[in-house]
């Protein structure tokens, strides 16, 4: 067995007196270079390694994390966020970590500069976001690195030049794998790339998941397939279905592939007419997944929010408590729900 060494065991083998090794240690209080070299030449000898849990609880610092996501009573898609947090204090809940959650207006970037700001000035030790606006989040990257405030972001990654952590799905990959759907139920048609009730322009997430849906479908020289993109913004159930149905029926589309949590929007399309597209999108959000019971949607794809959460607040807790080094990117599985398997990942 490997032997563990106390202060005592190396202070005897050192020569020198137990303080004096525990000055060593941790690096506090003056140490003469003779007996510096003699504690050293021990550790070396016996490879001593720290206690990273130990020291922690002896320091009694307290590290503050700050979640920051769109507003769940304007989309229940974070809702399982909330959740994830009970689940990290739990976990840390003796080792000094405070997490606080702020909500931003998921259709306003002014919201989301003020609530990331504020959160800032408050100088948390680290932050995990949800940047649904590239431009600005690329702003609040800039200002975490000026104040030295650890930055991940979960659900979309964003381009920096800065030190940015990312959990969440490769979405280039799983745009491929919605493609890869369609080409499964249909042989040909036109094909609707629906972006609802978010600015494309400034939302990489969904740029990607384009970029992923469209290049399938040209590495594959699918020619008999027609792809065209669809946004809309009106924040209004009802009058979103009827605008996307006006487009489909207007291109005589077969099938729509909704690239934000509002899958919905498609399904009530087949709920109140009797079936017509194809539908794949995302998440299990109780308005999708009671339409795909219904096959009113054929196939989503899980994004995990709760697990992304946990990972991030973890990886950062990890990080300050213990020094752990994780990878700047940790990509999650890409799971495909139906009718038939959807009740288990709502356990």
């Amino acid at each position: 067995m490997i032997k563990k060494y106390t202060i005592k065991d190396i202070a005897e083998l050192a020569g020198v007196s137990k303080g004096t090794v525990d000055r060593v240690l941790h690096k506090r209080g003056r140490v003469s270079e003779d007996a510096l070299k003699k504690v050293n030449a021990i550790l070396d000898q016996i490879e001593y390694k720290p206690n990273p849990i130990a020291k922690t609880l002896k320091s009694n610092k307290i590290y503050r994390l700050s979640l920051i996501i769109p507003d769940v009573k304007e989309d229940s898609f974070w809702s399982p966020c909330l959740i994830a947090v009970k689940q990290v204090k739990e976990k840390f809940q003796n080792f000094g970590i405070a997490i606080e959650t702020r909500t931003y207006a998921s259709h306003s970037t002014q919201n989301f500069i003020d609530i990331t700001t504020k959160v800032i000035e408050s100088k948390p030790d680290a932050i995990l976001m949800v940047p649904l606006f590239n431009k600005e989040a690329l702003q609040i990257a800039e200002l975490c690195e000026e104040n030295e405030i650890l930055l991940s972001t979960f659900n979309n990654t964003i381009k920096s030049k800065k030190s940015v952590r990312f959990i969440g799905q490769d979405l280039y990959k799983s745009g491929r794998i919605a493609a890869k759907l369609f080409d499964t139920l249909l042989k040909e048609g036109t094909l609707v790339i629906a972006h609802i009730d978010q600015d494309l322009d400034n939302a990489t997430h969904m740029q990607a998941k384009e970029k992923g849906f469209r290049e399938f479908f040209s590495d594959h020289s699918l020619d008999n397939f027609s792809i065209i993109t669809y946004q809309s913004n009106y924040n209004n159930t009802s009058i979103s279905s009827q605008k996307l149905l006006e487009f489909a029926e207007k291109n005589s589309a077969k099938g729509v592939f909704v690239t934000t949590s509002k899958t919905y929007i498609a399904g009530n399309i087949n709920q109140e007419n009797r079936r017509k597209l194809k539908v794949v999108g995302y998440d299990l959000i109780q308005e999708n997944t009671s339409l795909l019971k219904s096959d009113a949607i054929d196939f989503l794809i899980h994004q995990n929010p709760q697990q992304q959460t946990f990972l991030g607040l973890s990886q950062l807790a990890e990080l300050l408590l213990f020094g752990t080094s994780n990878p700047m990117e940790t990509l999650l599985p890409i799971d495909i729900i139906n009718s038939e398997n959807y009740e288990q990942y709502l356990l």
